[in-house]
């Protein structure tokens, strides 16, 4: 026996609808790159995603095409979150911090038929434009007037000004009706090993994680907030918040591309922000700032921290001094990215402070949606008594089954996938990650590959042997360090040595040192055995700190 409901797909289109429909007077507040503070609302939001839509028709895009953007979070980006995957398209959100080599290898592996950029990263699309042959059109995410002064030193084929590519279109608009495990976006996620790789989420994972996200033991999320997503729109769709905030009709507040502490404090402050979620780095640079002129945040209420581990001292700054509660998270690309949040169960309330921020310190309960477990080195299910240490693995609707065009194949193991991080669950299931089980370097919310950083090393003329490590920052949480080994008769300095990696890396996932060492230590089978050298370089500490 069935039951006999209605079968309405659940696509990204109707969270836009929604919105516009009943929550349709709500303000979406963006700082354009342009300079000025911009205002609009669901309902207008609506209209221009509705007029990409028709934008893309025209332009003869077949559904499931891709649409990439490097661009920060603003409101012709959110627009476009809707427009593209509303209309059957796929959304390609790159992030633009990596180098113009990695971004076209992307673009070209995702077979990306438009490019929609901000003004801050033209000198990115002149660098990559002629590398890309699979895009059709590249969309500047500004009108025509500052498209002419962007470009008045040269041009490329087939740009134009995102405001003058779909003025001309209606602003009514019939969505497509489709299934709803159709693909409707798409982030590449750097791993420790060769290039990137793409988690592909559909309309039904997406819709799924965004009600998830709402929930009230996750980001509380409702039409009486203000939320300020600082964590980009291209790393995890900013963590699915403008598909939450959709669906509840909270006010959006949106950055761009000013994160200093100062910025983010004046747009909290001037547009009463409840609600905010960033990495930490983000807001140690807003504790800075506050601390140094005496400030305080009347309006906000809490703040989500993921994307590396929140420092306990800062946890007690928001909850101390300015009464914010920091909620911290844990996820992945591979999940969309939700897995955990931590919040205090009712039995927790009545513990001492110090018993509570123990508890407030850990990656917190799986959501509704994702299952977790731990298991050892045979692969046994381990126990939940906080002490056991295993990879961690999920399952759940908006985790991956395999990688968009690997020839690989599928990472999961028995239906579970294996995050690659060594963590603990206690009797309560709160998890608590501890180590990672790669080499993988985590820098202020971003993975570094310590293999890249010792290939490139082990390029250089002067180097035998060199090994990626990397050590605590008290800022960017951590930051990679390579260990080298100079081959016998040559020499090189550490100075030059980083100079080696310009133009190779990203300037953040450059080395802050290099350390020469006679040897570095290996095992049986000729690997080298990191944790060993982490063990010699114990009493290491970066330059400058």
């Amino acid at each position: 026996m069935f039951g006999l409901m209605q079968e309405r797909p659940l696509l990204i289109s109707d969270l836009i609808e929604h919105a516009a429909r009943h929550h349709g007077d709500v303000e979406i507040v963006s700082r354009r790159v342009e300079g000025d503070i911009h205002r609009t609302t669901y309902a207008e939001a609506a209209q221009r995603a509705r007029q990409l839509a028709h934008a893309l028709d025209a332009m003869g895009l077949a559904a499931g095409e891709r649409v990439a953007t490097l661009a920060w979070n603003g409101y012709r980006h959110f627009e476009m979150y809707f427009g593209v995957s509303g209309s059957g398209r796929v959304l390609h959100t790159i992030n633009p911090r990596l180098i113009p080599d990695q971004i076209a290898w992307i673009v070209n592996h995702a077979e990306d038929r438009v490019l929609a950029f901000d003004m801050t990263f033209w000198p990115i699309v002149k660098a990559i434009h002629d590398k890309c042959p699979t895009v059709q059109r590249w969309v500047a995410l500004c009108d025509d007037a500052h498209l002419a002064r962007m470009t008045a030193e040269g041009s490329i084929p087939n740009l134009i000004s995102y405001e003058g590519w779909i003025a001309a279109h209606p602003t009514t608009y019939d969505w497509p009706r489709f299934s709803d495990e159709t693909a409707s976006s798409m982030c590449y996620t750097s791993g420790t090993t060769g290039h990137p790789k793409a988690a592909l989420y559909s309309h039904k994972s997406t819709i799924l994680h965004a009600y998830a996200a709402a929930l009230p033991d996750v980001m509380c999320l409702s039409a009486r907030d203000c939320v300020l997503p600082v964590v980009p729109m291209f790393h995890v769709n900013a963590w699915g918040i403008p598909y939450s905030a959709a669906a509840v009709g909270c006010k959006l507040v949106f950055p761009g591309a000013q994160l200093d502490g100062k910025s983010v404090y004046e747009l909290l402050d001037a547009e009463r922000v409840t609600m905010a979620a960033g990495v930490p780095t983000v807001w140690q640079m807003l504790l800075t700032h506050m601390g140094t002129h005496g400030l305080k945040l009347p309006h906000l209420q809490r703040t989500v921290i993921g994307g590396s581990a929140c420092p306990p001292a800062m946890i007690q700054a928001f909850r101390e001094q300015y009464g914010v509660e920091v909620l911290h998270a844990w996820g992945m690309t591979e999940l969309s990215p939700l897995g955990t949040l931590c919040t205090l169960k009712n039995k927790h309330l009545a513990l001492p402070e110090e018993e509570q921020m123990k508890i407030r310190l850990k990656q917190g309960r799986a959501i509704f949606g994702i299952d977790m477990k731990i298991v050892g080195p045979d692969g046994q299910e381990l126990p939940w008594d906080g002490k056991s240490q295993g990879e961690l693995m999920v399952r759940g609707p908006w985790v991956i089954r395999d990688y968009y065009r690997s020839d690989k194949p599928s990472p999961l193991v028995d239906g579970w996938f294996p995050t690659g991080d060594v963590a603990t669950i206690d009797p309560d299931g709160y998890m608590q990650i501890t180590d990672r089980s790669k080499d993988v370097i985590k820098s202020g919310g971003e993975w570094i590959s310590s293999i890249d950083v010792e290939n490139i090393a082990m390029a250089h003329p002067a180097v035998l042997m060199a090994a990626c490590i990397g050590v605590k920052h008290p800022k960017w949480d951590e930051r990679p360090i390579v260990v080298v080994v100079k081959k016998p008769g040559q020499e090189v300095t550490r100075e030059e040595l980083l100079a080696f990696y310009e133009g190779k890396l990203a300037k953040w996932q450059i080395p802050d040192d290099v350390v020469f060492v006679d040897a570095i230590p290996l095992g049986a089978t000729g690997k080298m055995q990191k944790m060993k050298l982490r063990e010699m370089l114990g009493d290491y500490r970066l330059p400058g700190l």
